[in-house]
């Protein structure tokens, strides 16, 4: 699944993850720590909608 940042656009791939903070390939959208942020624009995971 992908999901979205509102704000900013930035797309969350589970596939793929968040490397570059520490979130690995194939970690769940649900599965990322409460306080994840956008590495865009800094937003909570609120923001994020499924694509």
């Amino acid at each position: 699944m992908k999901y979205v940042c509102t704000v900013c656009g930035f797309v969350y791939d589970e596939e793929v993850g968040d490397p570059d903070n520490g979130i690995a390939p194939g970690t769940k959208f649900e599965d990322l720590p409460d306080d994840y942020l956008c590495p865009w624009c800094g937003q909570g995971k609120e923001v994020f909608v499924k694509e």
